[in-house]
């Protein structure tokens, strides 16, 4: 078996639906259809359990396609240190990196990367900071970008500091909290994150909010929060560009300190020596320069 059919295999058991398969493959299905029963037979048994619904794989399936994804991800490893030899920046750049940084910061990092190192690709995971740290130590990703102070005995890079503020379309001064009844909007964070906020919370008023309302993504907060349905505590990474009318007040401490939170890239060293990741790091330091 090639690893052509290998790849095949994986794109099935990831799609479990023919057409789509053939659309990623850039084949007809008949011809994904007659590609698969040649496998089967190769392999002496089905691997796939056809239907109206899509694909599902038998018990005999599972274990070949876990055979094709080591030996896809061997390959792979074998060709970044390949081309980690070589002058050029090729290979795929593997990251994985806190959500709100993500979808807020960065896309403009990464658009200046491609620019650069056109031949180079690019895998990213996004979620909570405590899943990053998960997917380096799993060897699943090369880099990570996480938020707050992580225990990390690799290489931990400082990338900047990102302030928190009060926003809402009335409440003008901080004191003005502790009078409103408009609702408090949260969003499902990091435990980390939310302890900072409850921290800042209890020093600064002696009773809970009045009314919450807790939302599962940090993007419908802000919106609830710029439409003017209550107040929230957002990171300023996502507050850029929003409409004037929008009160942003920051979060001070007891020492009258604006209150912020770290933003960190960290690896390990085998993982920097890569081409495709030292590429990354000095357009990092150039775009973190220009801001």
């Amino acid at each position: 078996m090639n690893l052509t059919e290998l790849e095949l295999l994986s794109v099935l058991a990831n799609e479990m639906n023919m057409r789509k398969a053939a659309e990623r493959l850039f084949v007809t299905q008949p011809a994904l259809s007659q590609r698969l029963q040649s496998i089967e037979k190769e392999w002496g048994t089905s691997l796939f359990i056809r239907s109206h619904k899509g694909l599902t794989l038998t018990p005999a399936g599972e274990k070949v396609i876990e055979f094709a994804n080591k030996v896809l991800a061997m390959e792979e490893m074998v060709k970044e240190e390949i081309q980690s030899l070589q002058s050029e920046v090729h290979g795929t750049l593997k990251i994985a990196c806190a959500s709100i940084v993500g979808q807020n910061w960065l896309p403009q990092v990464l658009k200046c990367y491609v620019q650069k190192y056109p031949h180079a690709k690019i895998s990213l995971i996004t979620g909570w900071s405590s899943e990053i740290l998960k997917s380096i130590y799993e060897d699943q990703v090369h880099i990570g970008i996480i938020r707050g102070t992580p225990e990390w005995k690799g290489i931990k890079k400082h990338l900047f500091k990102d302030y928190l503020y009060l926003v809402d379309k009335e409440i003008n001064h901080i004191d003005d909290v502790s009078k409103t009844n408009r609702p408090f909007i949260q969003f499902k964070s990091d435990s980390n994150y939310f302890q900072e906020i409850q921290n800042w919370w209890h020093k600064r008023f002696a009773t809970n909010a009045k009314r919450v309302i807790i939302v599962d993504q940090i993007e419908t907060c802000k919106q609830m929060a710029l439409n003017g349905i209550g107040y929230a505590i957002l990171p300023g990474i996502t507050l850029h560009g929003v409409s004037e009318d929008l009160n942003k007040i920051p979060l001070l401490n007891e020492n009258n300190e604006p209150i912020g939170r770290d933003t960190w890239l960290l690896g390990y060293s085998t993982a920097f020596k890569l081409k495709q990741v030292n590429a990354f790091v000095e357009v990092l330091k150039d775009f973190l320069h220009e801001e």
